[in-house]
């Protein structure tokens, strides 16, 4: 098996949105705002080698949607999809599996393209299958006034209509060992219902991609939730379990969300779990 980070392309979010009730005086700290109290947000893939299958979990913002749209997420450095993956020695047409954490635009707009004549949409990745879960394909089809501008359906529906749609195998438990791809899913649904977090063991050490669970390094204490979660008490819960867990078993944290920190650790204070040390993915595994 090999893998490699892949960077689909920065962009900024609204840092209040980000840290929901916690004041800026504490999450400026670690998370520091332009004059607009936007923060740098990244939009970082996982590209998974492991015998004839080429997997990439998640697939960033996309570039189909309109100058408008784009106006609100300021993106920002030359990051692209399709340049990491040649740089990693890929194009798209490689790819065999999509595995998408939730369905969120900016963790699944990549999945999706215009066609040709800029009629309609079709998959970007034309040899791919694409994995989602049940619960959470209803839960964005049908989706609540809350989510529902984080629900695209030009994100979604082409997948399905391509054939290439394809449910993760799970019950009704939160861990789903050695799933059809070959890692451990923990399914959480504090941010979403049923958004799935990998678990990769690779090198002697367990990788996790952490996505919305954990978005950047600075939301590390159990309080500091987004504001666009649906269920912040619920994931006040997860986090603390999962982030027990992680330094408990020397879990590696690959940052989904952080533009400046790609993995990161975490240890036990008499505070309670806290940030360890921040790493490159080339200083851990190369």
């Amino acid at each position: 098996m090999n893998l490699f980070p892949i960077e689909t392309g920065n962009f900024k979010l609204d840092g209040g949105a980000m840290f929901g009730v916690v004041p800026k005086s504490l999450w400026h700290k670690s998370n520091p705002a332009d004059s607009n109290n936007m923060i740098d947000i990244a939009a970082r893939s996982l590209l998974i080698e492991d015998g004839n299958r080429l997997i990439l979990i998640d697939t960033g913002l996309g570039n189909k949607q309109s100058d408008k749209f784009f106006s609100y997420y300021y993106r920002w450095g030359d990051h692209s999809l399709d340049a990491s993956l040649k740089k990693a020695g890929f194009e798209r047409n490689d790819i065999t599996d999509v595995f998408m954490t939730h369905l969120h635009f900016d963790h699944c707009g990549g999945s999706v393209q215009w066609n040709n004549d800029h009629t309609g949409y079709e998959p970007a990745f034309k040899n791919a299958l694409y994995w989602t879960n049940k619960e959470h394909w209803n839960w964005a089809t049908q989706p609540n006034l809350r989510e529902k501008p984080s629900f695209l359906k030009e994100n979604l529906f082409p997948m399905e209509e391509s054939g290439q749609l394809k449910f993760i195998d799970h019950t009704d438990e939160p861990f789903v060992k050695n799933s059809e791809l070959g890692f451990d899913i923990l399914f959480v649904n504090g941010h979403t219902d049923k958004q799935m977090i990998p678990h990769i063991p690779y090198k002697g050490k367990t990788l996790v991609f952490v996505a919305d669970l954990l978005p950047t390094a600075g939301h590390i204490p159990v309080p500091y939730i987004m504001g666009y979660d649906t269920r912040p008490l619920l994931t006040l819960t997860e986090k603390a379990v999962f982030l027990n867990s992680a330094a408990d078993s020397d879990f590696y944290l690959f940052m989904e969300h952080d533009a400046h920190n790609e993995i990161c650790t975490v240890t036990h204070t008499d505070k309670g779990v806290r940030y360890n040390k921040s790493y490159t993915f080339n200083e851990i595994f190369n």
